[in-house]
């Protein structure tokens, strides 16, 4: 579906959508509760229904509610499974290690860009603690044997996600295991986000060290926070001259973007340095609100080529397209200020570069068209609705 939005301020308040990164986390931890679990989540998208449909496929049984889900945990493990993570990357991330802890004999499926993103050193330290890990297909993975208890040693430098899917997947394993981390740590605040999970299902890995404790104990009952990486959108809006409040934030929250709050306050009063180490998903969107102002420097952006999208190239394309004559080196992108103009943006079927030229599109010259608008439904489904209910304007085109 190929959308053009017609210039025009919103206005109004919207709900903020459950954050996708808690409950992935949440549905792991209760697939493997002592006792069902429901789970508040008031929004759900592709990835953390693959992430439901994954646990189903290991035994859970997860029912859909209107507020959620209710999660009955795993009684019996299947000797073999298929599981389909569509393009999700914290589902393989995370239940690559949970397949591996319980020796299953799992292949994965993969779709989209997920197959060409890093696994790499994770795949390597599984196998060293006892899985065999292949590619069947270039689409695949399969997952054989079971890791071991010990020490686990992963580069930081990489993805958070590794580290998260070790805290889930060792406390299903028989005896003492720690994680050392070596080099540097990317997105630190999501492994804080994954211990404060794992802390409200009973398990303790304030010092990476982790005991086999299965069951978890399960909460009875957990609500998912709302999910500042989407909420920036229209938090951005804001500060572009929308009139949009966002509602239903943990302003006290352990998620990550939860910077954008400073960091549009100083993209808005001067050219400025951001740097991305912990923030590679807010990119998109605040180099919409850079090139409004005054421009800014983006450092620490070699991360954001291995997104849905080279998000340097797919960033950069945006921008040009808009009349912002961005450009990026290999470590860092720098954006001038300027105006927004009409053109054709080629979302590259990533949800977040839709969405920040929708928000840009709103203070543009002329109407902006962005191909492939429907991939939104990857982590925020109901944007476009939200987007037309704040008096945005566009028009929608099924190929």
């Amino acid at each position: 579906m190929d959308i053009t939005v017609y210039p025009g301020l919103l206005k109004g308040t919207i709900e903020a959508i459950a954050s996708k990164s808690q409950a992935h986390r949440a549905l792991i931890c209760a697939a493997f509760a002592d006792r069902n679990t429901t789970i508040i989540c008031n929004q759900l998208n592709e990835d953390i229904e693959a992430t439901a449909l994954c646990l189903q496929e290991l035994g859970a049984t997860i029912q859909r509610t209107q507020a959620g889900f209710i999660v009955h945990p795993i009684k019996q493990f299947p000797q073999t499974a298929k599981l389909d993570c569509r393009e999700s990357g914290s589902t393989l991330r995370f239940m690559l290690p949970v397949a591996g802890a319980l020796g299953i004999d799992v292949t994965f499926q993969l779709s989209g860009r997920l197959p060409n993103r890093p696994l790499s050193p994770l795949w390597e330290e599984m196998e060293r603690m006892g899985c065999r890990l292949s590619r069947p297909t270039d689409n695949t993975i399969r997952c054989q044997g079971k890791l071991s208890a010990g020490t686990y040693y992963i580069d930081g430098g990489v993805s958070s996600q590794f580290i998260t899917g070790l805290l889930l997947a060792l406390p299903l394993i028989h005896g003492d295991s720690q994680i050392h981390i070596t080099g540097d740590i990317e997105s630190l605040p999501y492994i804080r986000m994954t211990q404060q999970v794992m802390q409200q299902f009973g398990v303790n890995t304030q010092d990476l060290n982790l005991k086999g404790s299965l069951p978890f104990s399960s909460p009875g009952s957990y609500t998912v926070e709302g999910d500042w990486s989407n909420a920036a959108f229209f938090l951005a809006a804001s500060c572009l001259g929308n009139q949009v409040q966002v509602e239903g934030l943990n302003h006290a929250s352990l998620q990550g973007d939860i910077a954008c709050k400073e960091i549009f306050s100083s993209l808005t009063k001067t050219n400025t340095t951001v740097y991305c180490k912990d923030i590679p998903d807010l990119v998109p969107i605040l180099s919409v609100v850079a090139a409004h102002f005054h421009g800014a420097t983006f450092h620490q952006i070699s991360r954001l080529r291995l997104k849905e999208s080279d998000r340097v190239q797919t960033v950069l394309d945006m921008l040009h397209g808009m009349g912002i004559h961005a450009d990026a080196t290999e470590h860092s992108m720098h954006i001038p200020g300027g105006r927004f103009s009409g053109c054709i943006v080629d979302s590259a079927n990533d949800h977040r570069i839709a969405m920040a030229t929708a928000i840009a599109a709103t203070v543009a010259s002329d109407p902006v068209t962005i191909l492939g608008a429907d991939c939104v439904k990857k982590s925020y489904p109901s944007f476009w609705n939200e987007f037309r209910r704040l008096g945005g304007h566009y028009e929608q085109y099924i190929r």
